[in-house]
């Protein structure tokens, strides 16, 4: 599929689906609904189609435009879902953590421990880590910091945990809610494997041509903002991807987010810079949480012929409106007043919106709950 399909309309016409955002969830159900006949229009405010998983080619080497995307799951249906639309390879995610000159495995399993402590058997990584635990101060934890010392302990705290989280998110550890840290796994074998999802991969070719077929048979816009054609767009309903609280205006408010800088860089004298796809930097001595070279992603598939590598440093930075949102802050306050943008929105445009997508429901999604949720939510329409 080329550019031109995505020109502005020549024939106007009556839509039963305006979606905003040419995501993940967008053109799944873009997709669906065109499947059952209904006409519909997807815009996005970018120059490209595939949000955050948009995938581009760089110096014959494809990457991940807006940081890592790694496809798992445990849902065959999501996956066979996928794989109609894409080959994906054999990548499995194994990252490193780099703290000064000292390199520990990701997901804290055997490794990590052996590294840190010298143990070599499951019981004896156990004994370490229930020695270091801290009890939270009142019946449960009460931010993050509790929460990661009453799971892991002292070490793996203070030299995996704390400073690249605080990098994360641009605040102190004891201000993050507990939940967060229920992400990191922890293992007790010698596996690398980041994920403990039955299935996973990376579309060869990355995600863009699988956006593309995605949105075949609707009419597509970019650079083009919701509220410029809100008023201009006759439709039955509004699928909308984007911040809830830029919908109403941010009438009460802007919802608080973290955003991330990507620096990109290709490097045509080097073929490979750091050894793997992900490195992640623990330390405070710099700004980037990790480094990713995208030719490491390409498993089993990269060409001999292309020489050089590219790398991205990944820098957190905070968010100011007319920034790309990337992770929400789900505190207290921020889902109080999300609440109240639901209930705004919701009587602004009454029975014709549909909210999707992380920034619509304004939580972290994994790209299966993406489509999982995407295609639900076609199912539901008559």
């Amino acid at each position: 599929m080329t550019n031109v399909l995505y020109e502005t309309i020549i024939n106007p016409m009556n839509y039963d689906y305006l979606i905003v955002g040419a995501g993940l969830f967008g053109s799944v159900f873009a997709h669906e609904m065109t499947l059952k006949g209904r006409n519909c229009l997807v815009i996005d405010r970018r120059d490209h189609v595939g949000g955050n998983v948009y995938t581009k080619n760089m110096s014959g080497v494809t990457v991940h435009a807006y940081g890592a995307h790694i496809f798992h799951t445990d849902n065959k249906e999501v996956w066979d879902y996928m794989n109609s639309f894409a080959e994906f390879n054999n990548f499995v995610n194994s990252p490193i953590a780099r703290n000064g000159d000292e390199l520990y495995n990701l997901p804290f399993n055997m490794n990590t421990f052996h590294k840190l402590w010298g143990v070599i058997t499951p019981s004896q990584a156990q004994m370490r880590i229930k020695s270091q635990i801290v009890k939270p101060k009142g019946e449960k934890p009460a931010n993050l910091e509790e929460q990661a010392l009453s799971l892991v302990g002292t070490d793996i705290y203070e030299k995996l945990i704390r400073d690249y989280t605080e990098k994360q998110w641009g605040r102190p550890c004891t201000e993050l809610p507990a939940f967060i840290i229920k992400r990191v796994p922890l293992r007790f074998t010698y596996d690398n494997n980041y994920f403990d999802s039955r299935y996973q991969g990376i579309p060869i070719g990355g995600y863009t041509p699988i956006i593309e077929k995605l949105l075949v048979g609707s009419e597509v816009r970019l650079n083009t903002q919701f509220k410029d054609v809100a008023d201009s767009i006759s439709c039955k309903k509004i699928v909308y991807t984007g911040s809830v609280d830029e919908l109403v205006n941010y009438e009460l408010g802007p919802l608080e987010y973290r955003t991330l800088f990507f620096e990109t860089q290709a490097l045509p004298t080097l073929d490979d810079f750091q050894g793997n796809a992900v490195v992640n930097y623990t330390g405070k001595e710099v700004a980037y949480t990790r480094i990713i070279e995208h030719k490491h992603f390409e498993f089993g598939t990269r060409n001999p012929d292309i020489k050089g590598t590219v790398i991205t440093r990944e820098i957190p930075v905070p968010w100011t409106e007319g920034a790309e949102p990337y992770y929400p802050i789900n505190d207290d306050k921020n889902g109080a007043l999300y609440g109240k943008y639901m209930v705004k929105a919701r009587a602004l445009y009454a029975n014709k919106l549909i909210l999707g997508g992380r920034l619509g429901n304004y939580k972290y999604m994994d790209m299966d709950e993406v489509v999982a949720a995407a295609l639900e939510c076609a199912r539901l329409q008559q």
